[in-house]
């Protein structure tokens, strides 16, 4: 993103405002002191499973050293979807709840409600490609409303996609499916009948369709994210390979 030019006249660039308009003062304030608790959040995160690492030897288990922490920030992105339906940041509420609340699914729903897969190796998977994801897009955020963005940030965004998206979902499947059994045997949320309401609702089911849902969204939004990169990053890359 370029500054404006200098000695544009107040006319242009009233105009220029008016087509264009960020969030106000406070609000700009307000999203700069979320963006860097939710940085230091997950870099608080990385660093529990760093040092759990140190400290065991095994990457086994390395869940319940982030937990807390992990439930905590992971919830704290529903604030997003409020950004997005007061119109503070110029984003879909439809898509943000979405992405929001499918990883707050994850989390409550399934990793925190059924307890017998927390120790599981595709935890960690998503766990991990969630924390640099979201280390790397809230600074991204932060020195994006500070007007301050740094080139490799920028282009960590728009690059480290390449092999966290599929690596957090490959993670998120895993789960859910090593889920399946535990919620079938202890019929974990379902609802059977008869009941006074007459409806029935069967978890088990529900998760199989969501890991089915994942077939048509992840090529979507994977292939979204590859031309949003060479939107922002392909004149870079085209002027590198002149140069």
């Amino acid at each position: 993103m370029s500054a404006p030019a200098m000695g544009t006249s107040k006319t242009a660039h009233d105009s220029s405002n008016k087509k264009k308009r960020g969030p106000g003062t406070l609000a700009t304030a307000y999203l700069v002191i979320y963006n860097v608790v939710m940085t230091a959040g997950w870099l608080v995160i990385a660093v529990g499973l760093v040092r759990a690492y140190l400290a065991r030897g095994s990457y086994h288990g390395l869940y319940y050293s982030i937990e807390k922490p992990l439930k905590f920030f992971q919830t704290g992105a529903l604030l997003e979807i409020l950004h997005c339906a007061v119109g503070i940041v110029p984003s879909s509420v439809v898509l943000t709840g979405f992405q929001v609340m499918s990883r707050v699914f994850l989390t409550w729903a399934v990793t925190h409600s059924v307890r017998e897969v927390q120790s599981e190796d595709s935890v960690l998977l998503f766990v991990a490609a969630w924390t640099i994801t979201e280390i790397i897009r809230y600074s991204f955020y932060t020195f994006s409303l500070l007007n301050h963005l740094p080139y490799l940030i920028k282009w960590a965004r728009y690059t480290f996609f390449f092999v966290l998206y599929p690596m957090g979902v490959a993670g998120e499947l895993l789960t859910i499916y090593a889920a399946l059994p535990y919620v079938q045997k202890t019929g974990l949320y379902s609802i059977t009948l008869p009941n006074k309401y007459n409806f029935s609702f069967d978890y088990h089911t529900f998760l199989i369709l969501i890991m089915i849902s994942y077939i048509p969204l992840f090529p979507q939004l994977y292939f979204h994210m590859m031309r949003q990169r060479k939107k922002v990053l392909g004149h870079v890359d085209e002027y590198s390979k002149v140069e």
